[in-house]
């Protein structure tokens, strides 16, 4: 039952996920955090197969921080979307990873934007977006309340009525979710939403 949100606002885009790990009828781990900072200014929240998903998205971290390695710039956020897509698109014809993404990332010159990319390497620049069961609420949610140039509290606030619509619908909630955002002072942790605490390992 994964769920993984984010949208646009002005001057930032923020991305959210659910933090269950979870095989068939057994969750191992309720804090799992599935929004990687590929890097100083970008965020990759990813929905799938946990296998896959790990994978995928270290490979594509790994291969934009050897691009600017090489060359001295980092991708752009459209560039890194680019590549994420063509990787996607050559597995699919080879050994397909079952991964739906949601990039997010700032430059100084073009703002922020947020990029939808499926298993099947569809690309679409977007305003808001969700994927998962997660999305069939946080969709509606969007609809109703998204505008262009939300501020960051609005957008939060949107964030947790989206929260809120999936723990109380959604048959098998996730607890826990993770929200991250990105603006010109770079890509970090915003808070998190927890309703169920993992324990602490006992002590050897």
């Amino acid at each position: 039952m994964e769920c993984v949100f984010g949208l646009v606002g002005n001057g930032f885009a923020v991305v959210a996920a659910d933090t269950s790990a979870v095989h068939s009828i057994l969750v191992h781990k309720s804090n799992e955090d599935k929004i990687m900072i590929l890097d100083s200014h970008k965020l990759l929240g990813a929905s799938g197969e946990s296998g896959d998903r790990v994978q995928f998205t270290e490979y594509i971290q790994k291969n934009v921080h050897l691009y600017q390695f090489r060359n001295g710039i980092p991708l752009t956020t459209a560039a890194a979307a680019n590549f994420t897509r063509g990787e996607l698109a050559t597995a699919l014809r080879k050994n397909p990873y079952s991964v739906n993404i949601l990039l997010a990332g700032y430059e100084k010159d073009t703002g922020p934007s947020l990029y939808y990319i499926d298993y099947i390497a569809t690309l679409h620049k977007i305003d808001r977006g969700a994927f998962g069961y997660g999305s069939y609420f946080c969709l509606s949610m969007m609809d109703r309340h998204y505008h262009k140039g939300m501020s960051v509290d609005e957008a939060i606030n949107l964030v947790d009525k989206c929260i809120m619509e999936i723990r109380s619908r959604l048959v098998v909630a996730p607890p826990n979710f993770v929200i991250k955002i990105v603006d010109k002072d770079g890509a970090r942790e915003y808070a998190w939403r927890e309703s169920i605490k993992e324990p602490n390992a006992p002590a050897v």
